[in-house]
């Protein structure tokens, strides 16, 4: 299990981007399989089930979760023995179908210290005219009320899925995004599982490399729809939320968050 946890590097891009991707981890006998499965449909389970529960031993789902790239990556983010909020099978007929309006998922969840987990698999090719999912990286902390982004047509370093046959994604709870239209001859499959975490999520990765460079620059990186004022407090929040992953209380990029909970304690003489 270790060598396909995530990299300290790979959690410090997930918490700037918002997600983690996994390139065509699923075999291409799975994904010949999927579109089948897929169309009979997945039974659905009450909120808070235990995968083994879930998805039986056997089943295409259980089979899928626990391949070990996307295992690996599971406990990484939400540790051993996560519980399935629900799950949902998405077929855009080909030719057909709106695009979706831009949204975050169950957006009243305001946790800082604490995410879902999102799994999207894409058990075919996704081309530029099959629609794909629009993301917008570092969007996750920017608190809205689920669809109150519809209204944003384009933000400039949005992202629109284009992938191998089984692909991966995986999403905070709270990233901007929106399923597009299909345009392409060929229907377009996605199956989506929200988990739900069951431990505290304080270094379930491989951290190694926690103290290596490309930690903290990758914790900075910028967006090009940031506000030049206002898109600083995304930098906060992911250093808010690396402390909480790390159980590290001082670390800090540039300051920020050294500064403004500054409270000494020491009465002067």
């Amino acid at each position: 299990m270790r060598q396909h946890l995530l990299t300290s590097t790979q959690m410090a891009r997930f918490v700037a981007y918002g997600s983690v991707r996994l390139d065509a981890v699923v075999p291409a006998d799975m994904n010949d399989e999927a579109v089948k499965v897929l169309t009979d449909g997945i039974p659905p389970v009450p909120y808070g089930t235990p995968v083994a529960e879930a998805f039986p031993e056997g089943s295409f789902a259980r089979r899928l979760v626990d391949l070990p790239e996307i295992a690996g990556a599971l406990r990484s983010l939400v540790g051993p023995a996560p519980t399935v909020d629900h799950h949902a099978v998405h077929v855009r007929e080909a030719r057909g179908g709106e695009a979706q309006p831009l949204h975050g998922d169950a957006i009243i969840d305001t946790r800082v210290d604490a995410f879902d987990v999102q799994l999207m698999y894409y058990p075919q090719e996704v081309t530029l005219d099959m629609g794909g999912t629009l993301s917008v990286p570092g969007s996750h902390f920017r608190r809205t009320n689920e669809s109150d982004t519809g209204r944003y047509q384009n933000l400039r370093g949005q992202t629109r899925l284009v992938c191998p046959a089984g692909t991966v994604v995986l999403l905070h709870h709270g990233l901007w995004h929106g399923g597009r239209r299909n345009d392409s001859d060929t229907a377009r499959y996605m199956f989506k599982i929200r988990f739900n975490p069951t431990v505290r999520q304080v270094r379930l990765w491989n951290t190694d490399d926690l103290a290596d460079p490309p930690v903290a620059q990758t914790l900075s990186t910028w967006f090009p729809w940031y506000e030049g004022a206002t898109g600083r407090l995304e930098l906060y929040n992911r250093i808010r939320m690396w402390r909480a992953l790390t159980g590290d209380d001082t670390f800090d990029i540039e300051y920020w968050m050294t500064r403004v909970s500054n409270r000494p304690q020491r009465v002067a003489s």
